[in-house]
């Protein structure tokens, strides 16, 4: 499975918000501008996160958007689920009934299978709490770079 621009776009987007959302909305506008991401597509995205109830959203001049709970407890697993859909590395369909044999199901037991669950776990293990404090330790570490 390889996780579209939608996946990508949304979790940094989400990280963004994490950590500059101290109390107060914060603008698409200016999540795309830091992220570089296409305004109109990020209002797409949001869209389908505060159906999901993960962002909240208020109208207005001082309105923006937020989280709609702490950011340790939403799992990556979560996001990824509601942009892209359940993780799966081989389609299921793959595997008609007429043409199952032991070759196949030992394959899919011992490798799709535990692939599927070992990055399961680990997405459900790792939240946008988590991503944020990376991105801040990385921040940290980062050189500032001057443009001229």
């Amino acid at each position: 499975m390889k996780v579209s621009t939608k996946g990508r776009y949304g979790l940094r987007a989400l990280v963004d918000l994490a950590v500059n959302s101290t109390g107060t909305h914060v603008s698409l506008v200016s999540i795309a501008q830091r992220q570089k991401i296409s305004l109109n597509y990020l209002e797409q995205v949001f869209a389908t996160l505060r159906k999901a109830k993960i962002v909240k959203s208020v109208k207005g001049a001082q309105g923006g958007y937020s989280l709609a709970k702490p950011a340790s407890q939403i799992k990556v697993a979560d996001v990824l689920n509601i942009l892209e859909g359940e993780f799966c590395i081989v389609d299921e369909d793959v595997f008609d009934e007429d043409q199952i044999d032991a070759v196949r199901l030992a394959v899919k037991t011992l490798v799709w299978d535990q692939i599927n669950k070992k990055v399961n776990e680990y997405l459900m293990n790792t939240t946008l709490d988590d991503l944020a404090k990376e991105y801040e330790r990385l921040n940290g570490e980062l050189p500032d770079l001057y443009y001229i």
